[in-house]
């Protein structure tokens, strides 16, 4: 049995992965940590888990680790040096990795005589090349800072476009897909035989499509703009961006399920959210169709991605004439093809499973 943790700064998500049957194993969430009525620490969730566990085999840990930066292309065993390194990292993740670090701390404390593994979001998109990779900036200093494209949910991802391959009866060495991860977060990435070649995050997960609080592509210069004329200083800008924009931004809610029955009642900020957030998409679709350059599949996946119809059929509307088209009836049923039979580009809708994904990343390294 794999253990998967997923720890924030104030929760630990976790489950127990048994490779042979995805199906079985506890899962769960501690939450509120360090908070008043919840456990006061890392350790004493992890103690909360592993005594729910009960004797239950643990053979490995897999910990879901955002941001690797350009140290780790792939999963790593945890030892003293990594978690060095990951704390030397921090700045490039200030939100998500503090957390995975006391995760990995405190699991390690409590489970010693275990393999420990690090998966990293970013670790899938170490293949893109450097055209895409590289900011138009002056360059000694974005060597000197790390400044560069990223990416995020590259387990996600690279799971999705296997199961799709699958789904559709090819060698994923074959295909040229798009891979639509559509949560509070969202994500395009755009891959060539089983790589990632391009991607809309970018050094950080605000780049790139409009998600649940987070603005997604914006000018540079809005951020100067409302420090020097709103008189925002630079913390308060970034929480604008990280926290009310977005669908809550727009629409006062960051729930697409919301968003999607307040426009059904002609709600017209609602409406406009979810113009803005299926223009998006259909802009970066057109974009890294231009990329790869001949397109197999486009796939949705994650939240929104899997259960609203309305997201997907709006955002690939007009794209006919690219061989795109969504069959109305096989879309509004979820089917994992709502493409028309004979369709030039598949669309296909295949669920994520993060932690199945980081089970297999880290029984591959270990076990």
């Amino acid at each position: 049995m794999i253990l998967v943790l997923n720890s924030g700064s104030s929760s630990v998500k976790f489950r127990v992965v048994d490779l042979a049957d995805p199906a079985a194993g506890e899962r769960g969430l501690i939450e509120k940590i360090g908070e008043p009525g919840g456990v006061p620490d890392h350790a004493a969730a992890l103690e909360q888990v592993l005594e729910g566990l009960g004797d239950v085999p643990i053979e490995a840990v897999g910990h879901r680790i955002v941001h690797g930066g350009a140290k780790f292309a792939a999963p790593a065993v945890v030892d003293d040096e990594v978690l060095a390194v990951l704390r030397d990292l921090v700045p490039l993740a200030p939100l998500h990795n503090p957390g995975g670090i006391t995760g990995i701390e405190a699991a390690r404390e409590k489970l010693p005589s275990v393999p420990h593994v690090a998966v990293f979001d970013t670790a899938f998109h170490a293949t893109i090349p450097p055209a895409a990779a590289t900011y138009a900036i002056d360059r000694s200093l974005a060597a000197r800072y790390d400044i560069r494209r990223f990416g995020f949910h590259g387990t996600s991802c690279a799971y999705v476009a296997g199961r799709a391959a699958t789904l559709l009866g090819r060698p994923l060495q074959e295909l040229n897909l798009i891979v639509l991860h559509l949560g509070n977060g969202a994500s395009a990435t755009a891959v060539r035989g089983g790589r990632s070649v391009d991607t809309s995050m970018g050094m950080t997960p605000l780049e790139g499509l409009v998600m649940g609080t987070r603005s997604g592509d914006l000018d540079p210069a809005v951020g100067t703009y409302l420090h020097r004329v709103a008189g925002m200083d630079f913390a308060a800008v970034d929480d604008t961006l990280q926290r009310h924009a977005g669908l809550l931004g727009l629409a006062g809610v960051n729930d697409m399920r919301t968003v999607l029955a307040r426009r059904a009642a002609g709600d017209e900020a609602a409406t406009l959210a979810f113009d803005v957030y299926c223009h998006r998409i259909r802009k970066y679709v057109g974009a890294f169709h231009a990329v790869l350059g001949r397109l197999d599949a486009i796939v949705f996946t994650a939240g929104v991605g899997e259960h609203a119809p309305p997201v997907r059929a709006a955002s690939l509307a007009g794209l006919q004439t690219w061989g795109i088209e969504v069959d109305e009836a096989r879309n509004a049923a979820n089917e994992r093809v709502i493409s028309p039979d004979g369709a030039r580009v598949a669309v296909c809708v295949v669920p994520t499973d993060e932690e199945h994904a980081i089970a297999e990343q880290t029984a591959a390294l270990v076990l």
